[in-house]
């Protein structure tokens, strides 16, 4: 590692010693900086040329540098010579301008050590490319160690020395004398410009119509840097000493020879016998083999041969070569024609990028990249070329590197991002939008390409717009998620709710919809899901929008809807949208289709949901069950409760069929109680009692009937066999109150027992002491039937009857204690059990009941009875308090020190006893 560093360094410091040593002092210095060594050109390719760039205006240049010291073994007079000749060449090449010339940027500036002048940048010499690396950098670049010219390159290139060389002879009347590939420099796009004007020969009579030349006569004995290269002259430079324009166009076709040749002319000459060389190369002329001509491309094959022709008449002219068949190929005339784009106008250029796309595959990446992307990107400055131009850049740009696209094309599209005018240069973004994202750093995409996109949301043509909206989904995958929800969301948002035209809207739903997938569940519920419930119209296309947003939510494994907020939001939102007049039968059938697949999710998940929470309750009721001791000290809660009773007293409850048949009554299945669910029952009505603050009253075992089911007809003549006795009871002490008036009631059970004129509690022999209803309480109508009488179907059951306290004051009578057996008849064993379902959960304490707001307050109770025609669920006003002592309570008074009324938090409410009522008065 330390040897490589070494090696490095070294190699560095030589490349800054030549560089200083080589321009140290120059005027040249003083305004460009000068770069690394890249190539070599001019005669003999005595000219290093460098990188350089320009200090005030950091424009790239490059800088050819000639080092004095190489001509230091010539004496004075021929090294003076030299410098002389290449200082001659410069100065012409500086005073010509053309763009088949090499263009000199900074007049030629001498110093002691070294000839400097820069010009455009280039790349290298023709004969660099070709294989001749004298006075270049060692190692060779690779950059030019590899090049290899391209078929259209070639053409193209030798197109525009011969332009060149007509510019020369027409132009300017002028002879170059020294064209060869050293001469030849390749431009950093690639075109081939001539230099070397060391040799060039002006005409003596620029005003006539013949130019005429004066040529030098070969002098062997002067330093090769003051003479021409042999091998490109014309035979009659050295045989007649004469010389015109078809001098160059011999040149010309050696030179064509050498490019298809790896760089070798057509002849070799012996400089030390240079007429006797040229001699042997006339007769072979004369005569020439056609193998010397074997490697040249068959279709400029002839003209070749007519340019090495010995007589100048012969040869072409060069206007004639540039008209040859040869340069017709589609790439060079593509290229031949950028290169006077300068010359069109606007409607000529337009017509030209139009076709250009169709040509741009065709010619290599090089020649794409280095040639035809400058000419593009140089008409960014022209807004109206630019929806012309980008098109044919960006697909270019789809064949570069990442690296390429961002140092060749980036820089010249960052400003056309911000141009809004004209509205083309936006869609065609849009369009490629894939492509900039791919390959444009993700700080430039925060800057310059994701803004341009929300201009296009917030565009006022609907056409942009809408095309946005379609193009968004295909590149959504492509853009972070923060620029997507705080930037890219609320602005489709935004479209959606202040447009005016209902193509936007439709796709700005189309196009959150399909985005769905880049974002996360609870960003689409707290922001996608709220806001379809904003958007104010109601077309069939925006309903389906709709639809379809929910519904691929719905579905969407990532996403999904939770039940909560299908049942709250979604759900009304869907099913008052299907109802919309403006649906047809087939969307009304999709709305339907995705209402039914929400409602069964929702179903299925609170049913699985209440499964667990049912069998969780059933493990821990097994487990209370296997430890009955822990029972004793823990309250139950009413579930568990309901359970246990539900347990003891078996599941034979009312089974009735609500549908006005007649009556039936089912016969329950015995559970017989073993003396530890007697024990348990016991503890846990005792422990309910101390809660209520009561004494504990002592179950009763049930004692059975002697009559059988069938000796009970129905409830009406139940009722009135008993009347008998129930009339015969002896109320002790008690005066019968008047009409009741503020009475209030307890629900059914209540702890209060009903006592007797001996305090006796009176009991129906199975539960809680009982108690009835005060007068005039309008009972619970029976949801199906009619009334009491209306032959609903009903099973009956045993009831538990709570206590009746009254805030009036009531007269006691001394009697004896009731005797309540004449109710066993009703009560019989033989009636099921109630189950269950018909013990919902108690509410909490003070709660007014749904049960209890059915019969509202006691007072001015009479008055509603005389007021209804039919009251007590349905039973004819003539059946009531007066006519039935079982529903009067003046024959179940309360003794004389009644209790008081008991304090709301002590009544225990359950449904249970409504159901009891229901089953037994309708």
């Amino acid at each position: 590692m330390e040897s490589m560093l070494n090696k490095l360094k070294s190699t560095v410091t030589k490349v800054t010693a030549d560089v200083t040593s080589a321009v140290m002092g120059n005027p040249v210095t003083r305004e460009f900086e000068v770069g690394r060594h890249i190539a070599s050109g001019g005669p003999g390719l005595c000219w290093r040329i460098y990188n350089g760039t320009k200090k005030s205006t950091k424009q790239e240049v490059a800088v050819f540098v000639f080092d004095k010291k190489v001509v230091d073994k010539y004496q004075k007079f021929d090294k003076d010579q030299i410098v002389d000749s290449l200082k001659r060449g410069v100065q012409q090449l500086t005073r010509l301008r053309h763009p088949r010339l090499l263009t000199v940027q900074h007049p030629l500036e001498e110093s002691r050590d070294c000839l400097a002048f820069c010009t455009e940048p280039v790349f290298a010499s023709l004969s660099n490319v070709l294989g001749q690396w004298d006075n270049l950098p060692s190692p060779v670049p690779n950059d030019i160690k590899e090049y290899k010219l391209y078929d259209v390159e070639t053409k193209y290139g030798l197109l525009q020395i011969s332009e060149g060389l007509s510019f020369l002879h027409s132009g300017v009347k002028m002879v170059h004398g020294n064209l060869c590939p050293e001469n030849i420099i390749l431009n950093k796009s690639g075109s081939w410009k001539i230099m070397g004007f060391d040799f060039s020969i002006s005409s003596n009579n620029p005003s006539d119509a013949e130019p005429k030349y004066t040529c030098k006569e070969w002098e062997p004995n002067l330093p090769p840097l003051c003479l021409p290269n042999p091998e490109y002259l014309a035979p009659e430079y050295i045989l007649s000493v004469s010389c015109d324009s078809a001098s160059d166009m011999y040149s010309l076709g050696v030179v064509v020879h050498a490019v298809f040749n790896d760089g070798k002319p057509v002849f070799q000459v012996n400089k030390h016998d240079i007429f006797k060389s040229f001699s042997r190369q006339l007769d072979q002329l004369s005569s020439m083999s056609p193998a010397v001509l074997n490697k040249i491309p068959e279709e400029v094959r002839e003209h070749v041969k007519m340019l090495l022709s010995v007589t100048p008449a012969v040869r072409p002219d060069a206007d004639q070569m540039t008209k040859i068949p040869f340069f017709d190929d589609v790439g060079a005339v593509t290229l031949q024609y950028f290169d006077s784009l300068f010359q069109r106008d606007n409607l000529q250029k337009s017509q030209f990028y139009k076709g250009l796309p169709k040509v741009l595959p065709k010619l290599p990446k090089r020649v794409v990249v280095y040639r035809i992307l400058p000419a593009l990107t140089s008409e960014f400055v022209n807004p109206d070329m630019v929806p012309f131009v980008l098109p044919n850049v960006l697909l270019i740009a789809e064949e570069c590197t990442k690296d390429e696209y961002v140092r060749l094309i980036l820089p010249d599209l960052t400003p056309v991002f911000k141009q809004q005018e004209p509205v083309q240069i936006l869609l065609i973004f849009l369009q490629k939008m894939d492509l900039l994202l791919t390959k444009t750093p993700d700080e430039d995409i925060k800057n310059c390409v994701l803004p341009m996109v929300y201009r296009a949301l917030e565009a006022p043509s609907v056409q942009i717009q809408e095309l946005c909206l379609n193009i968004i989904p295909t590149f959504a995958n492509l853009i972070d998620y923060p620029s997507m929800k705080n930037s890219l969301i609320p602005r489709i948002k935004s479209a959606c709710l202040q447009t005016s035209s209902l193509a936007v809207r439709v796709n700005s739903l189309v196009c959150l919809g399909k985005i769905l997938e880049y974002m996360d569940k609870w960003f689409v519920i707290d922001e996608i899901l709220p806001f379809l419930q904003q958007i104010p119209s109601r077309e069939p296309a925006v309903l389906m929008g709709i639809l379809g947003i929910y519904k691929c939510t719905f579905s969407h494994k990532k996403l999904g809807i939770p039940k909560e907020h299908l049942a709250t939001k979604s759900l009304p939102h869907l099913v008052s949208l299907s109802i919309d007049n403006n649906l047809n039968l087939n969307q009304f059938n999709s709305f339907m289709m995705v209402i039914r697949d929400m409602l069964n999710r929702m179903e299925n998940e609170h049913k699985t949901k209440l499964e667990q929470l049912h069998v969780m309750q059933e493990q821990q009721r097994s487990l209370n069950i296997s430890n009955p001791g822990s029972q004793s000290e823990e309250i139950k809660s009413p579930a568990s409760s309901s359970n246990q009773i539900d347990d003891i007293f078996g599941n034979a409850g009312v089974n009735g069929k609500e549908n006005g048949s007649a009556a039936t009554t089912s016969q329950p299945n015995r559970v017989s109680l073993t003396l530890e669910e007697k024990q348990r029952l016991a503890k846990e009505q005792e422990q309910a009692a101390k809660l209520r603050n009561q004494q504990p009253l002592a179950p009763q075992t049930v004692k059975p009937a002697a009559t059988s089911n069938t000796q009970t007809k129905d409830l009406t003549s139940s009722l009135l066999n008993n009347m008998t006795s129930l009339n015969s009871m002896s109320l002790a002490n008690t005066s019968r109150p008047a009409a009741a008036q503020g009475t209030t009631m307890s629900a059914f059970p209540s702890s209060t027992p009903m006592v007797g004129s001996m305090g006796a509690p009176i009991s129906n022999g199975f539960n809680q002491p009982m108690g009835f209803q005060a007068g005039g309480m309008g009972m619970g109508m029976h949801p199906t039937g009619p009334g009491l009488y209306g032959g609903m179907a009903t099973t009956t059951s045993t009831p538990n009857f709570g206590t009746l306290t009254q805030n009036q004051g009531s007269t006691p009578q001394a009697n004896k204690a009731p005797n309540m057996s004449a109710l066993d008849n009703l009560f019989t064993p033989s009636k099921p059990k109630v189950t269950l379902n018909q013990m919902g959960p108690i509410p909490a304490p003070g709660n007014n009941t749904p049960w209890l707001s059915q019969f509202g307050s006691a007072q001015n109770t009479q008055t509603q009875m005389q007021g209804v025609a039919v009251s007590m669920g349905g039973v004819p006003s003539g059946f009531g308090m007066q006519a039935n002592p079982f529903f009067s309570p003046q024959n179940f008074p309360q003794p004389a020190a009644a209790a008081p009324t008991m304090n709301p938090s002590g009544i225990k409410h359950s449904t249970s006893v409504n159901n009891d009522l229901k089953d037994l008065f309708g």
